[in-house]
């Protein structure tokens, strides 16, 4: 059996294709537009392991659609999550400044899921991270949001750039919190065969 070395990713994150690039790989991106509005009741996690299953779906269509050639798809979804509420990406500053408020000296959870889809066949993976920030200042939170980083960030923040002074410390994956948890990918990847390192 040939090892593969293609994957399609149904993700514009460039964090994931960074960790993913550092694997190895050769990535195509296919689009993947679903709705992400969260379902009443629905769980941080059963959420973002529904949108990484239906990413992976519309992944698998739209490679389909475009005539490419059959190679497994990886989908992921993260999500951030502190008493029961999700916190997606903020939707403007004052909505980026609340969740860091509400981060701010305490801890929350960033949950990321992972889809890996080949014809009919779907395995995932879910990682589960909690996240301890120090009490942040108004000047802090000020500064950060003038950087422009928050913007397209679960939870408003990433743990890879500034806003990594704010982290006390982390239980859990810190790639998870990036946006791909690689310990879970790759051995996702390799029930497909891929191999590593």
């Amino acid at each position: 059996m040939s090892v593969p070395s293609l994957l399609y990713l149904a993700s514009g994150s460039p964090r994931r294709r960074e960790l993913l690039e550092q694997l190895g790989l050769e990535l195509k991106r296919v689009p993947a537009d679903i709705d992400e509005t969260p379902r009443e009741g629905e769980t941080a996690r059963d959420y973002a392991l529904r949108l990484a299953i239906e990413k992976a779906a519309a992944g698998e269509a739209a490679r389909i659609a475009q005539g490419l050639p059959a190679a497994p798809l990886l989908a992921a979804d993260t999500t951030v999550t502190q008493d029961d509420e999700l916190f997606g990406k903020p939707e403007n500053a004052a909505d980026a400044r609340r969740m860091l408020e509400a981060f701010s000296g305490r801890s929350h959870r960033v949950i990321t899921a992972v889809a890996v889809c080949d014809g009919d066949t779907v395995r995932t993976a879910v990682s589960d991270t909690e996240v301890w920030f120090k009490t942040l200042s108004a000047a802090e939170i000020d500064r950060y949001l003038e950087s422009g980083e928050p913007f397209d960030k679960a939870g408003a923040y990433g743990i890879q750039g500034r806003a990594a002074v704010f982290v006390e410390r982390i239980a859990g994956s810190y790639t998870g919190v990036v946006g791909l948890p690689v310990y879970e990918t790759a051995q996702l990847l390799s029930g497909f065969g891929y191999r590593f390192p």
